[in-house]
């Protein structure tokens, strides 16, 4: 007689190795993911229609292939993003990912390219507005030495070359005006966005950290651009009154909102919803 054994002739001591192999199996992201988008009464398409990740990546990271995604940083944003459309909590399944993985991905050593991507468009600006300001500078000087040269006598002349301040209106004024085109050189840094017209709102969408998928809209739905921005590329919309975007990773996003740069610290791989209108930049 055997003691302690089961009908099946196991000891409780061989099952339990099996079992917890079992249960070790069963955890994984993909049927953590599909469980929760069932129990919530969702289709896959729901869910990508609510995130913006497409059906084909949501079936992939269902079946615990994150090789669609396109990196570490995308597939911890798509699974995040994923996590809450379907009510679950995203810590445990981004834990498992990065003990999977070889832990969190750092993104620091690609910061040198990132840093010459920002670099180079706000840079285009600022150079057009100098020669601008060159130009008209060079016109108001000739048309004020013009009108100092026909209005003035020697003796006008000789007393601004000794300093003393001329009594005639005519030759005030051309100083006047020659200082005004020197206000714009202090504050280059918000005109990435050169002449934008006060009765519209524009939007400049840059891929300046990576590549993103948005979504911009008009202030009547209508689809203006859906699709995908490389990194290095960029979009600019414009409307009478709002502009709706989405951004599928907005980490890797740098805007530009009726000539002003955003400053917003969206994380990677974060899903963002956004509003601006041709009033003062607002995140909707």
């Amino acid at each position: 007689m055997s003691i302690g054994n089961s009908p099946d002739g196991n000891s409780p001591e061989d099952e339990r190795p099996f079992e917890d192999d079992r249960e070790a199996e069963q955890f994984s992201i993909g049927r953590a993911l599909r469980q929760a988008r069932i129990d919530a009464g969702l289709t896959v398409d729901d869910v990508s229609n609510a995130t913006r990740v497409r059906i084909a990546i949501v079936h992939a990271i269902e079946q615990d292939d994150f090789a669609p995604c396109g990196g570490d940083v995308y597939a911890r944003g798509h699974i995040r993003t994923l996590a809450r459309a379907v009510r679950l909590d995203p810590a445990p399944l981004l834990a498992r990912y990065d003990a999977d993985h070889g832990g969190r991905p750092a993104p620091t050593p690609a910061a040198p390219l990132f840093e010459a991507e920002r670099i180079r468009p706000e840079r285009r600006g600022p150079n057009w507005t100098a020669a601008m300001v060159a130009a008209i500078v060079a016109v108001i000087g000739f048309v004020g030495f013009t009108v100092v040269k026909g209005s003035s006598g020697d003796d006008t002349k000789t007393q601004v070359a000794e300093g003393s301040t001329p009594t005639t209106s005519t030759s005030a004024s051309p100083k006047s005006e020659t200082s005004k085109p020197a206000d714009p050189k202090p504050d280059p840094s918000d005109s990435a966005i050169a002449a934008a017209p006060q009765d519209k709102v524009t939007v400049q969408v840059s891929a300046v950290d990576g590549r993103s998928w948005i979504s911009a809209k008009d202030h009547n739905g209508r689809m203006l651009f859906d699709g995908l921005l490389k990194k290095g590329d960029s979009k600019t919309f414009q409307d009478s009154s709002k502009i709706n975007l989405i951004l599928g990773d907005a980490g890797a996003i740098q805007l530009y909102v009726n000539g002003k740069k955003i400053e917003d610290d969206f994380q990677p791989g974060a899903v963002e919803r956004l509003t601006y209108t041709k009033g003062d930049p607002q995140v909707g």
